[in-house]
């Protein structure tokens, strides 16, 4: 009886923790969602103004032209689509190379450690200093190419800031890439190769199906990074607002854009334009996070 009695306390106790670290937890999640649909109802309503004004024309003009009160969305949607999609098309490939070396094909030690952390160093940089070396290598290099195939050699444009990005984006799907492939089941590849394939196809037909959905995640996360990236870009693109019909014009993005125009926007209704801007980035990260997620999960290994 007395076991009975010393127990039933620690019990209660257990249970009281319990049920506060649930609520905790609970708490946590919800309040992630709050601010989400918080930050959704704050953009909405700085940039009603500009939807209420300008309407769809906002989503189709050609021009942005305070001076005339003339404002399109289109030049910037057209260049952060141009900017992020050729960055991935660059960044991916070098991505899953280095992935499948460091996971698979180099062995742990101190080439491995080196390699790792240098991947890591460069995830770390801040985009400024990416933004100065594309000024000083990069614009250069892109400006020389311009001369011999005679196009006007700005420099800056579409194809720069593509590079810039793509290089910034490579040590995160790689990070997280090879993370996944050396999760990879020992077993699978050792069997792999017992039953008499190339290391090539075990690469092909064990690890990256296996690895895919790990890899996919890296992907979008990197697409986060280039579509959101501002500094770097804004260093590189040349900040030309018009609509470019070569990849290398100058242009401008949306997170670009706004970077260059808040501090001088004076009308309310300038700085609603801008954070419809805003809104447009925001929906267009969420309808690509939604569509990779169902991606990632209908082409699981493990669905």
């Amino acid at each position: 009886m007395r076991k009975t009695s010393q127990s039933a306390p620690q019990a209660g106790l257990l249970n009281f923790y319990e049920t506060a670290f649930r609520w905790v937890v609970k708490s946590a999640g919800w309040l992630v969602v709050g601010m989400l649909f918080g930050i959704l109802a704050t953009v909405i309503w700085q940039s009603w103004p500009s939807i209420r004004e300008v309407g769809w024309h906002f989503y189709t003009g050609g021009q942005w032209d305070p001076v005339f009160k003339r404002y399109s969305a289109l030049p910037f949607i057209l260049g952060t689509l141009l900017t992020t999609f050729l960055s991935l098309l660059l960044a991916v490939p070098i991505a899953i190379g280095m992935a499948l070396f460091l996971g698979y094909y180099l062995r742990p030690g101190i080439a491995e450690s080196v390699v790792r952390s240098i991947i890591d160093l460069l995830a770390g940089i801040p985009s400024v200093i990416y933004g100065f070396w594309g000024l000083f290598v990069l614009v250069p290099v892109v400006r020389s190419i311009e001369l011999k195939l005679g196009i006007v050699p700005y420099g800056v444009g579409i194809l720069t800031s593509s590079i810039i990005l793509a290089i910034m984006i490579i040590p995160y799907a790689a990070s997280i890439g090879r993370d996944v492939v050396s999760m990879v089941p020992s077993d699978l590849k050792e069997a792999g190769l017992a039953l008499g394939a190339t290391r090539l196809e075990v690469v092909w037909n064990i690890i990256l199906p296996y690895a895919r959905p790990g890899i996919l995640s890296g992907i979008l996360l990197s697409f986060g990074r280039a579509v959101g990236e501002t500094m770097a870009v804004t260093m590189v693109i040349g900040n030309a607002n018009k609509i470019p019909t070569t990849l290398f014009d100058p242009a401008n993005t949306m997170a670009s854009m706004i970077a260059n125009e808040f501090a001088e926007a004076s009308e309310p209704i300038y700085i609603s334009h801008l954070v419809h801007l805003s809104l447009i980035l925001f929906v267009l990260t969420t309808v690509v996070g939604i569509i990779g997620r169902y991606a990632i999960r209908k082409w699981s290994v493990h669905s």
